[in-house]
């Protein structure tokens, strides 16, 4: 595992490199796109584990941190999907350059994966596959999600509910929407958010897709069917799974469930 900072001067990003750790002829690499701030901290294990099985097997794998998130440089309020999704194509530029790969596949989870599905058809050389866990389809329901969350983490940590924040929430669509259990969320980044809509969402056409979702989630198997009816090349998986995306550690939420772990290895491969 190698840390390293790549980018243009303006816009540094970190990451983790991790090289093969046996001999292969394989010409494949794996990039992994965190998700969003409270659910790229519980994720953050899972792509650990899930890079250095890859490069067990021989793969290289590139995980990093987007601009304004995690070790990277920049502030909360400096995140924006646009911006993401070149810094996407900065660590896919970076991968190719250290591994040597002719052939890349991303993984995403989350917000993530929708960066990943958004940002693959203007990406050169294109990724070969997309591996797609649960991507943000509709922002306006995932920022109410992440409000509603947030007024449950605070009155967890009060020790009792609180009346004026639950009307706040119901009455004030700005309220608590500046943060997101400590992670700040700028104008910009909101309004990107809440802009966005299933059809926002497709990957390009001639890409391999895998959707990765729980089964019985509506949202999910209609934007897999409507990709398809467009001739997209995707194919549904569905995962039951413990971990609980914005939750704290606890009961019953692992922070790598075996199942989701041995999924992605599949579907990445």
């Amino acid at each position: 595992m190698i840390p390293l900072t790549f980018g243009p001067e303006r816009r540094r990003l970190f990451g983790f490199f991790h090289p093969p750790e046996v001999a292969s002829t394989r010409s494949d690499a794996v990039l992994l796109c965190a998700p969003m701030g409270h659910e790229a901290l519980r994720t953050h294990r899972f792509y650990r584990l899930l890079a250095v099985r890859l490069a067990r097997r021989g793969i290289p794998v590139l995980r990093f941190d987007f601009y304004g998130t995690g070790d990277s440089p920049g502030d909360d309020e400096e995140g924006d999907l646009e911006g993401w999704r070149g810094d996407l194509r900065a660590a896919h530029r970076e991968l190719i350059a250290r591994s040597g790969a002719t052939k890349v596949v991303w993984f995403g989870s989350r917000l993530g994966a929708t960066l990943a599905a958004q940002a693959a058809a203007d990406t050169q050389p294109m990724p070969v596959k997309l591996v797609l866990w649960e991507p943000v389809l509709d922002g306006a329901r995932y920022l109410q999600a992440l409000r509603e969350k947030n007024v449950e983490e605070l009155e967890w940590s009060m020790g009792l509910p609180s009346a004026t924040w639950r009307r706040d929430l119901e009455s004030d669509p700005d309220a608590f929407s500046g943060e997101s259990l400590g992670f700040a969320i700028s104008p910009l980044l909101r309004s990107q958010i809440r802009a966005l809509t299933p059809s926002g969402v497709e990957p390009p056409r001639g890409l391999a897709v895998t959707l990765v979702a729980p089964p019985g989630e509506t949202m999910s198997s209609d934007w897999l069917a409507a990709c398809q009816a467009t001739g997209a090349t995707i194919r549904g998986v569905a995962l039951t799974h413990s971990l609980v995306w914005t939750s704290n550690p606890g009961p019953n939420s692992e922070l790598v469930p075996a199942e989701a772990l041995q999924c992605m290895m599949e579907e990445i491969q």
